[in-house]
């Protein structure tokens, strides 16, 4: 039986990274991070559990890669993890064009670095994979940075909202639009929890114009939109809007587009041309992104198809940073 799905049509790819790096095989891969009291795979599977084997094999391939390099920052270790994901990638795939694994390492670099202050899942929160993505960060960034990082959700629903932070134990801000003066009020706060994830503060938005306004209020650094039932209404003209007022006054916002892939989400032109056509979120998203994933961010087959692994976009990044923060307290222990 394969050791992980797609085995036939990676392994080779997989191979020639390792070797690159002086790894002979995956299964010395395993070994180095298991030397190194890594446990790759279980921290994977705890951040999504309903991930394909391939995403922990992945993983244990940029975490290997990271041990090689010598990486002892968490931010390096999380560029050094892209490789692994971009040695998965199928070639001549989606995931492989838009070089999906190496954006995904990027991403958890940024979000390890001092310069970035506040991260945004901006997502309908139809979707839970921002929540698990949240969970990731907030469990594990703050550990290695010397200034804790933001991690907030904002998506479209005050109920939605609400709900999700019950479930999670994150906080939720309750918010009100003044449309006279275009600022949002805060009214209260609630936390369902005392530990970590209490630091995730959730936001529920009527609409667009609650959305940016909210994005305003928190500074919002980097942000990764989702594509769930309404990314037409809320997620990416939220981001479109913040980008554009965010280049007026002079300020950097890094924005990730999670989603799109081969034409095959809300047509356009209703023409079923699959690659040859721009569905309409993988459009959008190419409006306003400055680095664009490819597949769900939520879904871990959708993510397959697109030829990177078995999981989520949004999971993903709290996995990216999770592994590279386990990388660096290795390191600093002297276990590699």
């Amino acid at each position: 039986m394969a050791l992980f799905e797609s085995y036939e049509r990676r392994i080779d790819k997989i191979n020639a990274v390792l070797n690159s790096y002086g790894i002979s095989s995956i299964e010395e891969a395993e070994k180095i991070t298991k030397d190194a009291g890594l446990d790759v795979y279980n921290m994977v599977k705890g951040i999504q559990p309903i991930c394909f084997e391939n995403a922990c094999w992945a993983y244990i391939v940029g975490a290997a890669i990271a041990i090689k390099k010598g990486c002892r920052r968490a931010a390096d270790a999380a560029a050094a993890i892209g490789e692994g994901l971009q040695a998965f990638c199928i070639p001549g795939s989606v995931a492989d064009h838009r070089k999906v694994g190496l954006g995904h390492g990027n991403l958890g670099k940024m979000l390890l670095e001092e310069t970035t202050e506040c991260f945004c899942f901006l997502a309908g929160h139809e979707s839970f994979a921002a929540a698990e993505g949240a969970i990731g960060i907030a469990k594990s960034a703050n550990k290695v940075r010397q200034k804790p990082l933001r991690v907030i959700l904002n998506g479209l629903g005050k109920d939605a909202a609400q709900i999700i932070s019950r479930i999670n134990g994150f906080t939720y801000v309750a918010t009100e639009m003044d449309y006279v003066t275009g600022e949002v009020k805060e009214l209260y706060r609630r936390s369902y929890s005392n530990g970590e994830r209490a630091k995730v503060l959730c936001y529920g938005a009527n609409d667009v114009t609650e959305g940016v306004a909210i994005m305003h209020k928190e500074k919002v650094d980097v942000s990764i939109t989702g594509n769930s039932t309404n990314p037409t209404r809320f997620q990416h003209p939220v981001a479109g809007t913040y980008k554009k007022e965010c280049i007026e006054l002079g300020r950097k916002y890094f924005s990730v587009a999670s989603g799109g892939g081969t034409g095959r989400t809300l047509h356009p032109d209703n023409m079923a041309a699959g690659p040859a056509s721009y569905g309409m979120t993988d459009t959008m998203g190419r409006m306003h992104s400055d680095a664009q994933f490819a597949g769900s961010s939520s879904v871990p087959a959708h993510v397959e198809m697109m030829g990177l692994i078995g999981m989520g976009n949004n999971p993903m990044v709290g996995a990216t940073v999770a592994v590279a923060v386990a990388i660096q307290q290795a390191a600093d222990e002297g276990r590699f």
